[in-house]
């Protein structure tokens, strides 16, 4: 039996997601109102709605003043592989046209090549583009091979000034997995016990079932700590899921 509690709390961390090539003016409006019909009986909602960079304005319309953040992809999701200058325009565009947070991916190039400095000042230079808003920072943990890896991934990126670190784009060969969980969530208590300050976790790709999604709260409740789960600190990225955990939240 799930804990209703806990599902509760998760559902207020969740990144409600539309990222399909088949995406409309029209239909991330209407999903940006579907996500508002569902407000938990507490007035709790989802954290956030994350779109392509083309209908940031179209959510910000629908969502502004409701609660429910506006994420938007950019820096050349999924894979990265732009000029800097451009993913930092695109960064901007994104701020300009009303997102509250961004959410980039890293070069894995960079890193696999072992250009860590510059991987690093990627991360920075969007960052600054970011204008104070939130920042999460995808690792893509499917195409890293080593858990040594992927924690030096998540080093730089919170060296480059990640407000979250994120497993997955959903877009990868693979999705989040309760190992890549465990690695970054110690790299971000590592961090923890050196400055005293913290650093966001989001799980997304392939987490389609609540009991899922508990478990990734779970792994980061036992890493960091009950405080950790809201949505300061940990967000779920989702699509199916939001329905089926507010389906049972609300039996």
């Amino acid at each position: 039996m799930m804990d209703r509690d806990l599902a509760r709390r998760v559902f207020a961390c969740i990144d409600n997601t539309t990222l399909t090539g088949t995406d409309t003016v029209q239909s991330v409006s209407d999903f940006c109102r579907r996500t508002l019909d569902m407000r938990l009986a507490d007035g709790t909602t989802v954290a956030a709605v994350c779109v392509y960079p083309r209908f940031v304005a179209a959510a910000r319309r629908v969502l502004d003043g409701s609660g429910v953040k506006v994420a938007s992809v950019a820096g050349a999701f999924p894979h990265g592989q732009l000029p800097l200058g451009l993913k930092v325009e695109e960064v901007r565009q994104a701020v300009a046209d009303g997102a509250d947070e961004v959410d980039i991916v890293i070069n894995r190039g960079l890193l696999l090549a072992g250009e860590e400095n510059a991987m690093r000042d990627e991360v920075a230079a969007m960052k600054e583009a970011c204008q104070g808003r939130t920042l999460k920072v995808i690792l893509e943990c499917c195409e890293l091979p080593s858990p040594t890896l992927l924690q030096r991934a998540a080093e730089l990126a919170i060296d480059g000034g990640a407000d979250f670190i994120k497993t997955s784009t959903g877009k990868g060969s693979g999705g989040a997995t309760p190992e890549a969980a465990r690695t970054m969530l110690e790299a971000v208590a590592n961090y923890v016990k050196i400055t005293k300050k913290t650093v966001g976790f989001k799980a997304a790709g392939g987490i389609r079932q609540p009991e899922e999604a508990l478990l990734y709260a779970e792994e980061a409740k036992k890493i960091l700590g009950d405080n950790y789960i809201n949505n300061q600190t940990f967000r779920i990225g989702a699509s199916s899921l939001t329905d089926k955990l507010f389906s049972f939240l609300t039996l």
